[in-house]
C-alpha cells in the first residue's frame, strides 16, 4: 500500500509540475504563448497546455513501479526507474540485409555496443553477431521439447549473477517457437528485451537469440553476461550454445570497458 501511496504522490507531482510549466508558458508576456485576441489565454491552448502535460509524463518522466517479483532487494522500489519505450518491431518478421534484400529475422541491432543478435548476417555486422544455439541432436526436429527446456532454463535464471539483472526478469510470451523475456536492472530499472526464436531459414534445429537495451549507449557488459550465463547452463544440459566471446567482440569490450 505504501508503495502505491508513493507511486501515486510522485505521478501527481510530475503532473503538477507539467500542467504549472505550460500555464506559465501561456501567461507570460511572450506573445507567442499567448492567444493572438486581447491577450488571453484561448480554449485551444489550455488544451495545448494538458495534452503537453500528459505527453511529458508518458515519455519524458521516470517511471514509478513495483518492478519484476523475483527481484534481488525491495531497497530501491521508491527510486524513479527509467524503462524505456517498449520496441514496436520484435519478434520474427520480414528484415533487410545490407543491401537491401529481404530475409525472415529477428530486429537489427543499432550502432550501439549494446546488443547481440544471431540472424544478422556477420559480414554486415560482426560487431553484433553471434552464433544461433543448436539443441541436443536427440531432440530431432521436436522443437516443442527443445524451447520447453529452453523456457525452463531461463525461469531459473539467477537474478543478480555477475551483478547483472537485479530487478528480476518475466517471460512475457511463449508459445510457436518462440520465447520473449524482458529483464530489469535493479538501481534505475533499465529494461533489456530478450527474444529466442526458430526461424527455419536459418536452421531447423537451432534457436536464433536476440539480447538488447532499450536505452543508453553502453550497457558494461549487461548482454554479454546474460547470454553467457543462459548459454552456459544449456551447454550442461547437451546443447550447443556458443557465448559472447570478448575476443571476437573487441569493439563492445572496449567501449564498456569490460577488460
Amino acid at each position: 500500500m505504501k508503495d502505491c501511496q508513493r507511486l501515486l504522490q510522485t505521478t501527481g507531482c510530475l503532473l503538477l509540475a507539467a500542467l504549472s510549466d505550460t500555464t506559465s508558458a501561456l501567461t507570460s508576456n511572450d506573445p507567442k504563448n499567448r492567444s493572438q485576441v486581447g491577450g488571453a489565454v484561448s480554449r485551444q491552448d489550455i488544451l495545448k497546455a494538458g495534452f503537453a502535460g500528459m505527453t511529458f509524463l508518458a515519455t519524458g518522466s521516470p517511471q514509478m513501479a513495483l518492478g519484476f517479483e523475483n527481484k534481488i532487494s525491495t531497497k530501491y522500489d521508491d527510486r524513479p526507474k527509467r524503462r524505456g519505450p517498449m520496441p514496436k518491431d520484435l519478434g520474427v518478421s520480414t528484415r533487410s540485409d545490407i543491401v537491401g534484400e529481404p530475409y525472415q529475422g529477428l530486429k537489427h541491432c543499432g550502432a550501439a555496443p549494446n546488443c547481440f543478435v544471431s540472424t544478422e548476417i556477420p559480414e554486415d555486422d560482426p560487431d553484433h553477431y553471434i552464433p544461433a544455439w543448436g539443441w541436443p541432436k536427440e531432440y530431432g526436429d521436436d522443437a516443442e521439447k527443445a524451447f520447453s527446456e529452453l523456457a525452463a532454463t531461463i525461469e531459473s535464471y539467477e537474478p543478480g549473477q555477475s551483478n547483472v539483472d537485479g530487478g528480476g526478469f518475466k517471460m512475457i510470451k511463449n508459445g510457436n517457437g518462440y520465447i520473449y523475456t524482458q529483464f530489469e536492472s535493479l538501481k534505475n530499472g533499465y529494461i533489456d528485451d530478450v527474444e529466442f526464436a526458430l526461424v527455419e531459414s536459418f536452421g531447423k534445429n537451432e534457436v536464433q537469440l536476440r539480447s538488447s537495451s532499450r536505452i543508453g549507449y553502453l550497457d558494461f557488459g549487461v548482454n554479454a553476461k546474460r547470454i553467457n550465463y543462459i548459454a552456459k547452463d544449456l551447454r550442461s544440459k547437451g546443447w550447443d550454445a556458443p557465448g559472447v566471446e570478448y575476443k571476437s567482440h573487441q569493439n563492445y569490450v572496449i567501449q564498456n570497458e569490460l577488460e
